[in-house]
């Protein structure tokens, strides 16, 4: 009874083996090669899939989605021998998973060297400061030959990426002494832009400034010569509407004699020919008025303003200057 127990409980655990090995579930993104005898029969796909046990073996399972790998850094030589270390990025994805299983050993490592030469061969025609500056088109030429060299292994190059590029630490001050030289010279050339700007914007506004208060003082001026014209048309107007005759100009004139003959420095007078007519008419019309008031009134006649006894006489219009006073 016993070994008949033994045998079923062996059957049991065959069976499930059996049935371990006949299912296969592949997760989704994966692929797996079967192969019967060491020889390949096909590709499991993601899902539920069905193989012979203990006759089909699964070699290899391959994972289908993008891959990220870094690399070291490796040396490698400008055009004009300098010695620069470069780090790079690949990302590559699993496009037949035959053809990565059975036609490289180890695509990974096959991918890295194949980087290298491709790199050392690149930046061998560039100088140092176009490999500074020219990534984009080293990461073109960089992912052209690795995937055209990759796709007979069932892989696709997507993207290269450069993540440094360290050149030697003497070179690395030069080109900070160089670009600190730069960077002074571009202030200099701005500031001096700058005061350039400064000045002449200084000088269009006082251009602006001078041609303002001009044209303000010539506006003022004919304004105030204006008003002086109409100011001398109204006196004008209204001395000719109140008609005067000469005995009142005379009167006038001999009122406005002590206020000239005012101050200590007034050596010289000019006295206008006229000044006899005007007298003349002044005394005639005193005389009129004495003999009028004389009989009503007993009016006075106005005083003559006195004149000072040094004051010459002008009578032909001549200047005579005042003898000075001891």
């Amino acid at each position: 009874m016993q070994p008949i127990i033994i045998v079923l409980i062996i059957l049991v655990v065959l069976v499930f083996i059996a049935l371990v090995k006949t299912i296969q579930v592949i997760p989704q993104a994966s692929a797996a090669i079967v192969e019967r005898f060491g020889r390949y029969t096909r590709t499991l796909n993601a899902g539920l899939n069905i193989v012979v046990p203990f006759i089909d073996s699964i070699r290899n399972r391959i994972d289908l989605r993008e891959q990220v790998v870094p690399f070291p850094p490796q040396p490698v030589i400008t055009q004009d021998n300098l010695v620069v270390n470069i780090d790079t990025v690949i990302y590559y994805q699993v496009t037949d998973a035959r053809a990565a299983t059975y036609e490289v050993a180890s695509y990974i490592q096959a991918i890295e060297q194949l980087t290298v030469t491709t790199l050392r061969n690149i930046i061998g025609g560039m100088d140092l400061e176009r490999t500074l500056t020219s990534r984009e088109e080293i990461n073109a030429a960089l992912r052209g030959v690795l995937d055209e060299a990759t796709g007979k292994w069932g892989i696709r190059v997507n993207r290269v990426e450069l993540k440094a590029i360290e050149p030697p630490t003497s070179i690395q001050d030069s080109m900070e002494k160089q670009m600190r030289a730069d960077r002074d010279k571009r202030a200099a050339i701005l500031q001096a832009e700058g005061v350039r700007q400064s000045e002449i914007l200084r000088a269009e506004g006082e251009k602006q400034s001078s041609i303002l208060r001009a044209e303000g003082d010539a506006k003022a001026a004919a304004l105030r010569a204006e008003g002086e014209a109409q100011a001398i048309r109204t006196v004008f107007e209204s001395i000719h509407a109140g008609d005067p005759d000469q005995k009142l100009l005379s009167y006038q004139y001999l009122q406005m004699l002590p206020k000239i003959a005012e101050g200590d420095a007034n050596k010289l007078w000019i006295v206008p020919s006229e000044i006899g007519d005007a007298l003349k008419g002044l005394s005639g019309a005193i005389g009129n008025f004495g003999g009028g008031g004389g009989v009503g009134g007993g009016l006075q006649p106005p005083q003559a303003p006195h004149v000072p006894p040094q004051a010459p006489k002008n009578v032909g219009g001549e200047r005579r200057e005042q003898p000075p006073i001891d």
